[in-house]
């Protein structure tokens, strides 16, 4: 039964998929199919949570599940499609911002300058990256052709594909919006949260959650009520880990604490320990900022001193606020309508964990007051095609 172990249902149909995709590679040339198509089933297959097939399968469930065991198939297909995106973005993502580590292993273009006898900086760098280039974008290929290649109803296919064409786009102006801020040097709070919500909340938590409710045919209202659920959960999803990412220890994170702060990327936590600091007319606070901030030679002490400084300004603390009304939110806008209350149960554990709270504090969370709408965060309206009734 998939609802007993998600993720392992999930897995089953990424191995079919890679199986075919890797003997067709092997037939275009063995090197192709070991250098970068192996890589690109070895990297989704081990590691990661599958919190998006998750979010999928359990929004469905909570909508009144699957309609037949063909809208199950393609259930799991649509979260194997997701978990290839996931990939793109993970190897991507990496090769911008320089990170050495993934998962507790070496970083995808790391690994592959390794095994080429390739520098990883520096001169002759080229390879590692470029072709980590090539295993992001073959992971985007399969997932594209996982979804082409799952029988819809028609009017369900044509839903699922706008569903999908959105999501790719917003994950790429995310991606995008990234970059401009770290090379900008923004420190605009709501550029910050827009950020976040593109780059990671609205395809890790929200769009999954939407597809579910496709899937099972659920009513406008009901769709509504559940993504705005997940855009709440997925932007403190994103929140809790610039938290990890400064704060976090790599042990349990899977990759080191302080590369946001070395890279000076535009985070929520950077862009409130400003604001707060200038608020006070804190000048110690902001020369650490100022001067620790976008180093990328810093070292441990200095480190320390910027992790100091976040928690001086009341940066911290008011992040972890806001995930915490974010979240008591979500649970709010699941309440609103009538959904399946195991499954809903499965949402609210879903959403504490994407948040970072034991799941034992979620029922006090949502009673306690919420400003997360009057942030101006409040889940935007979805397009016509995520809130059809006869899908």
């Amino acid at each position: 039964m998939v609802s007993a172990d998600v993720a392992a249902a999930v897995g089953r149909v990424l191995d079919e998929v890679f199986q075919e995709r890797l003997d067709a590679a092997a037939s275009i040339d063995a090197r192709f199919a070991q250098g970068v198509a192996e890589m690109v089933a070895d990297f989704t297959l081990t590691g990661g949570k599958r919190m998006r097939s998750r979010f999928l399968w359990w929004g469905m469930q909570a909508c009144g599940g699957p309609a037949d065991g063909a809208s199950l198939q393609a259930a799991l297909r649509l979260a194997a499609g997701l978990e290839l995106i996931q990939t793109c973005a993970l190897v991507h993502d990496d090769v911008m911002d320089g990170s050495p580590v993934r998962r507790g292993r070496a970083a995808m273009h790391m690994e592959l300058a390794a095994q080429h006898g390739a520098p990883a900086t520096g001169p002759g760098a080229s390879f590692g990256t470029s072709a980590a280039i090539l295993i992001g974008d073959l992971a985007l290929a399969w997932a594209d052709d996982v979804v082409a290649a799952t029988e819809f109803s028609p009017d369900l296919a044509r839903d699922v594909r706008r569903l999908w064409q959105a999501m790719r786009s917003e994950m790429v102006a995310g991606q995008y919006l990234d970059l401009y801020g770290q090379r900008t040097g923004s420190r605009s709070m709501s550029l910050a949260l827009q950020t976040a919500s593109l780059k990671s909340g609205l395809y890790s938590v929200e769009r999954p959650l939407a597809f579910g409710a496709a899937l099972a045919g659920a009513d406008q209202r009901t769709t509504r009520a559940l993504c705005s659920a997940g855009r709440c959960a997925g932007l403190a999803f994103q929140l809790r880990d610039d938290l990890l990412g400064v704060f976090g220890d790599p042990g349990h994170t899977g990759k080191p604490a302080g590369d946001d702060i070395k890279e000076g990327k535009l985070t929520y936590l950077l862009a409130v320990a400003r604001a707060r600091a200038q608020a006070t007319r804190s000048r110690a606070l902001l020369r650490i900022l100022d001067t620790h901030v976008g180093d990328a030679g810093l070292t441990e002490r200095e480190m320390e001193r910027v992790r100091g400084a976040l928690v001086a300004s009341g940066a911290r603390d008011t992040v972890e606020a806001k995930i915490r009304r974010l979240l008591a939110q979500s649970v709010r806008h699941l309440d609103r309508v009538a959904l399946e209350p195991a499954a809903v149960a499965h949402l609210r554990e879903l959403f504490c964990t994407a948040a970072g709270i034991p799941s034992t504090a979620a029922a006090d969370i949502a009673t306690g007051s919420s400003d997360a709408p009057g942030d101006g965060h409040r889940a935007s309206p979805l397009p016509p095609f995520a809130e059809a009734s006869n899908v």
